[in-house]
């Protein structure tokens, strides 16, 4: 299944979704694909199965979310709480995650002609070395692309994350002085650092709760619970999520993105060339990675 695909949609799809567009878009939204393991027991598959339709749903998704005009995506594709599971299905997962990254270097000019970025955050040093490296070849042949931006999180859990980012602020040595240390450094020290909060977060199967998913980011994300298994997602149950997020929008129209902009411009010089010191080090990681197993 290829990562860039082509939909032919429905007169009557075409409108509703023309009808969508016509309201605010959300610029980006967050996705928690739950319900593989139970699509898969449903459908008598194996679970190996049933994660390997979940992906076919999200490069669908994917699609949809181009063609309504959100320009970002961030979705949940393997927790650290997930080691927790059985060896054959970590396993499993790893070796999807493999193949499917494999296709997207493979898929490199498309990506680059659509300009997708594509990024993948969590704790890396979690992944068996080879993984990494696959990782860090698709981050760094696509970092240049800045017409829309898929998130991939991979290892990862909000605790993790903010854990990390402090590790980062206290590895500063004599780069910050302790008034340094505010809301937004912290922020800017995650590994979302380079994205705008989700508008929208959708979590299929009808759990109604984060798990630890983007837990800093989405303090005020409109928050929309389908019942729908993942794989089982329609265009429908889409257009629905960000239906809701306009009447949400409604409610809520003041902009955090220009707060962030406007808290920016006061920050010092001394934040800003250490911010440029934590992007360079995470940047010659991932090319480390590669090197060390050419």
């Amino acid at each position: 299944m290829s990562w860039s695909r082509e939909i032919e949609y429905r007169w009557y799809e075409k409108l509703a979704m023309n009808i969508i567009k016509a309201g605010p878009i959300p610029r980006h939204v967050a996705f928690i694909m739950d319900g593989n393991r139970r699509y898969a027991r449903n459908a008598n598959i194996d679970k190996k199965e049933g994660h390997s339709r979940g992906f076919e749903k999200l490069t669908e998704c994917l699609q949809w979310c181009l063609d309504v005009g959100i320009k970002e995506v961030t979705t949940f594709a393997f927790s650290i709480e997930n080691f927790k599971r059985s060896d054959d299905e970590v396993s499993a997962l790893l070796g999807l995650a493999r193949e499917k990254i494999d296709k997207l270097l493979e898929e490199e000019d498309k990506l680059k002609e659509k300009g997708v970025c594509v990024r993948v955050i969590g704790n890396l040093t979690l992944l068996p070395t080879d993984l990494q490296t696959i990782i860090a070849r698709a981050v760094l042949a696509t970092e240049n692309n800045n017409q829309s931006f898929l998130n991939i999180a991979i290892s990862y859990t909000s605790r993790d994350e903010i854990t990390k980012s402090f590790q980062t602020i206290i590895e500063a040595d004599d780069d910050l002085e302790a008034e340094d240390i505010d809301e937004e450094l912290i922020e800017k020290c995650l590994y979302t650092r380079n994205s705008p909060p989700p508008d929208l977060l959708i979590r299929t199967s009808g759990e109604n709760r984060i798990s630890d998913f983007l837990m800093w980011q989405i303090s005020g994300t409109a928050l929309y619970f389908s019942n729908i298994l993942w794989p089982a997602l329609t265009l429908w149950h889409f257009l629905y999520g960000v239906f809701y997020y306009q009447r949400f929008s409604i409610r809520k129209p003041e902009s955090r993105l220009a707060d962030r902009h406007e808290s920016k411009k006061q920050r010092s010089d001394r934040v800003e060339n250490f911010l440029k010191k934590v992007d360079s080090k995470r940047r010659q990681y991932l090319v480390d990675l590669i090197k060390s197993n050419e």
